[in-house]
C-alpha cells in the first residue's frame, strides 16, 4: 500500500514536471519566433529557464504582446478606409505642395501611414493649459451635427465630469456624440455620465477592455491617441489628456499640473483624423462609420499638414521613423520634448550623430516625471547623449508636451513620447507641420521653457552614487514597459 502510495506521487510529480517543461519549451519556441531583439529575447530566455512556469507566464502576461490576430483584425475592419486613401493618394497633385518646402518628411510619413499630407490648414497652438480646455468647451458647446472624440485618459474629477457633461448635453440636443475611450487609462472614468450620454443617445466604447475571459484583451495594447473632431470641420490633439492636471484646475487645488501642448486645427487635415477615429472605432466596436466630406483649404490656410497614426499594427512605427529621421536630417536644430525619455538605441544615435556633425540639439525632460521609475532609468542615457554633445535640461514642474522642432523649419506635436513604450506599444497619433511660423513659434515656446529649466552637465552626471547608479539601471531593465 505504502509503495503504492509513494508510486502515485512519483507520477504525480513526474507529470507535472513534464506538464511543466512542455509549457516552458512552447513559451520558449514562442519568444523565438515573436522578434523581441537579441537583448530582450536572452532576457526572457533566462527567466524562464530560471523560473520554471512562473517566468513563462511573466512572459506570456508581461511581454510586448503578439498582435498578428489584433492586427489583421484592425486591418481588415480599415480596410475601406485604407483603400479610399490609396485611390486619394494616387490622385493627390503633389504641386500643391508649396516649391519652397522640403517634401520628404511628408513623403516619409505618407509612406509609413497611408495618409496623405494636406494644404491649406490652419493650425494653431494651444500652449496654455487653462486657454486650452476653453477652446475646446467652446468648440464642443458650438457643435450642431457630430462630435467624435478619442482619449487615453478622462479623469474622475471636475475637468472629466464638464468634458462628460458636455457631450451628454449635446447628445440630448440631437447631435451625434461618439467617445471612445482606453480601457485601462481611464479606468476611473465616471460610469453614470456615460449611461447619461448613452441615453441621450450618444455611444461609448471603451478600447481593449483587460478581461483575460474576453476573445481579445491586453494589458500592454494601449490607445494612447487625444483627438476630438467636430461637425467634420474642427480637431483637436496633441498630448492634453482631460484631467485637472491637463485643464490647469489643478494650480487652483494645490496639487500637480502639467505643462502641455494641444493642437486646433480646421481644414482638410481634419477629415485625416476622421479617417483615424472611424478606424479605431470600427476595431472597438466592428461597426463602421460614415466619413463626413473632407473641409475644404481654408482661406487663411498656411499650414501643410501630414497626420500620423503610430501603432503595433505597423511595419514600421510612423512615429519612430518620424522622431529619427527628423533628427538625422537636421542641419540648424532639433528641439525635442518629451515627459518620459526612454529612447531607442536608433535614436540615441540619431540625437549624438546630428549634435556631432554641428547640429544644435536641445532636449527638455521633467525633473520629476509623474511616473517615479521613469526618471531613474532617463538618466541611464544622459552620460552619452551629454558626451555626444547634445544638451539636456530638466523642467523644473511636470512637464507633458510631446513635440519636436526641426530647423525651424517643421515641427510634430502629438501624443508620442521618445520612449519605447510609444514606438512600439501604444497607438499614437501626432501632426507634422510644415510652416516655418509655427515652426519658429514653437521653438520660440521651447526658448522659454528653457528659463524654466535646469541643463545637466558632465560633472553632476560623473559625481552620480554607486547607490544612485544601480537604481537608475535597474529601473532601466523596466523600460520596455514603462
Amino acid at each position: 500500500m505504502m509503495l503504492q502510495e509513494a508510486l502515485s506521487h512519483v507520477t504525480m510529480g513526474t507529470v507535472f514536471w513534464v506538464a511543466v517543461t512542455v509549457f516552458d519549451a512552447l513559451t520558449i519556441v514562442r519568444l523565438l519566433l515573436r522578434g523581441h531583439g537579441v537583448e530582450g529575447t536572452l532576457a526572457w530566455l533566462f527567466a524562464i529557464l530560471a523560473f520554471p512556469a512562473l517566468g513563462a507566464v511573466a512572459y506570456l502576461v508581461l511581454s510586448p504582446p503578439n498582435i498578428k490576430r489584433t492586427t489583421l483584425r484592425k486591418r481588415r475592419a480599415a480596410q475601406s478606409f485604407r483603400q479610399s486613401l490609396a485611390a486619394r493618394a494616387l490622385a493627390t497633385d503633389k504641386q500643391r505642395i508649396p516649391p519652397d518646402i522640403d517634401a520628404s518628411m511628408l513623403s516619409l510619413a505618407a509612406a509609413t501611414t497611408g495618409l496623405m499630407p494636406t494644404t491649406g490648414n490652419a493650425v494653431e497652438l494651444l500652449a496654455e493649459n487653462a486657454a486650452a480646455f476653453e477652446r475646446i468647451e467652446e468648440v464642443l458647446h458650438g457643435a450642431q451635427e457630430s462630435i467624435w472624440a478619442e482619449y487615453y485618459i478622462i479623469q474622475n474629477d471636475e475637468t472629466g465630469h464638464r468634458f462628460l457633461d458636455t457631450l451628454a448635453e449635446r447628445a440630448e440636443a440631437g447631435v451625434e456624440v461618439r467617445l471612445l475611450y482606453d480601457a485601462v487609462g481611464s479606468m476611473g472614468i465616471d460610469a453614470g455620465r456615460l449611461a447619461r450620454i448613452g441615453a441621450a443617445g450618444g455611444k461609448t466604447e471603451a478600447f481593449l477592455p483587460v478581461n483575460p475571459l474576453a476573445r481579445r484583451w491586453s494589458v500592454h495594447l494601449r490607445n494612447h491617441r487625444k483627438l476630438i473632431i467636430v461637425d467634420g470641420e474642427q480637431g483637436f490633439t496633441g498630448g492634453m489628456n482631460v484631467g485637472d492636471e491637463y485643464s490647469g484646475r489643478a494650480r487652483r487645488k494645490r496639487t500637480q499640473r502639467f505643462h502641455d501642448s494641444h493642437l486646433w486645427l480646421r481644414g482638410p487635415a481634419v477629415g485625416e483624423l476622421a479617417h483615424i477615429f472611424a478606424a479605431d472605432w470600427s476595431f472597438a466596436t466592428g461597426q463602421g462609420l460614415l466619413l463626413p466630406d473632407p473641409p475644404a483649404p481654408r482661406p487663411e490656410g498656411r499650414s501643410v499638414v501630414a497626420v500620423v497614426p503610430s501603432g503595433p499594427d505597423q511595419e514600421h512605427n510612423a512615429n519612430g521613423f518620424v522622431y529619427f529621421a527628423g533628427v538625422a536630417s537636421a542641419r540648424k536644430l532639433v528641439y525635442l520634448t518629451s515627459p518620459y525619455f526612454i529612447p531607442d538605441q536608433p535614436l540615441v544615435q540619431a540625437l549624438v550623430t546630428a549634435a556631432m556633425r554641428g547640429v544644435d540639439v536641445r532636449l527638455i525632460v521633467p525633473a520629476r516625471p509623474d511616473v517615479p521609475i521613469v526618471g531613474p532609468a532617463a538618466k541611464t542615457y544622459y552620460g552619452a547623449l551629454v558626451r555626444g554633445g547634445v544638451r539636456i535640461f530638466e523642467y523644473k514642474a511636470m512637464l507633458h508636451a510631446k513635440t519636436m522642432v526641426v530647423d525651424e523649419a517643421w515641427a510634430i506635436v502629438g501624443s508620442a513620447n521618445a520612449d519605447i513604450r510609444s514606438f512600439r506599444l501604444n497607438f499614437e497619433l501626432g501632426a507634422l507641420i510644415v510652416d516655418r511660423a509655427f515652426a519658429e513659434g514653437l521653438a520660440e515656446r521651447f526658448r522659454q521653457d528653457l528659463k524654466s529649466s535646469r541643463e545637466v552637465t558632465q560633472t553632476e552626471i560623473a559625481r552620480r552614487s554607486f547607490p544612485t547608479r544601480l537604481r537608475n539601471h535597474a529601473a532601466r531593465l523596466l523600460s520596455p514597459l514603462l
